[in-house]
């Protein structure tokens, strides 16, 4: 999210979290603060593979509630940011990509589960959600991949005991970064 507006409306939905990206590979590189930042909601700042130092400024640069690392962090990354709520992507094609998990449990609030794709994230493809059933980890997830306006009843119909939320980001686009609202507003009514 960039324009200030659009950060507006979309968090005039309720939702929960709001991402802003923080990697210079994406369309959707926020590289200056917008003219306006959420308050009815949570902030989280997606990185990739950056310097520890630089998390932390851009973190309390804009108030981060959560830290999504979406490269390849080790658990020893991690374990230097402790002290603030991290969300870690596993890329997921086959149920063997859910052992990646296993040295992150207890240093992460969530992993959120996106497809594997040709970038790190924001592919707008889908995974076979059904190999989340062998996921027997203790630290809840959100579900990404793809997921767009046509999917509400695959959503309905998914079930995971730590699956605590969806990830709404490229197929809810205008452009990278601009969210079409009456297709968001749509596809949660219909949750």
């Amino acid at each position: 999210m960039r324009d200030a507006d659009n950060i507006r409306e979309v968090e005039a939905l309720a939702i929960d979290l709001m991402g802003f990206i923080f990697w210079s590979g994406s369309k959707r590189y926020i590289s200056e603060p917008p003219a306006y930042l959420p308050t009815g909601c949570k902030r989280v700042g997606v990185f990739v593979d950056e310097d520890i130092e630089t998390v932390r400024r851009i973190a309390d640069e804009y108030a981060l509630d959560y830290i999504q690392l979406h490269g390849r962090e080790s658990r020893e990354y991690c374990a230097q940011l402790q002290g603030f709520h991290l969300i870690k992507a596993i890329n997921v094609s086959d149920g063997n990509d859910l052992a990646q998990t296993a040295p992150y449990e207890g240093l992460v609030d969530y992993f959120l589960f996106d497809t594997k794709g040709k970038c790190v994230g924001g592919n707008g493809e889908k995974f076979d959600w059904s190999v989340l059933s062998s996921y027997q980890g203790e630290t809840p997830f959100l579900l990404s991949g793809g997921i767009g306006p046509d999917d509400a009843e695959r959503v309905k119909a998914f079930r995971h005991p730590k699956c605590v939320g969806i990830d709404l980001n490229s197929r809810f686009e205008i452009s990278p970064a601009l969210k079409d609202i009456n297709k968001l507003k749509t596809f949660l009514q219909s949750l």
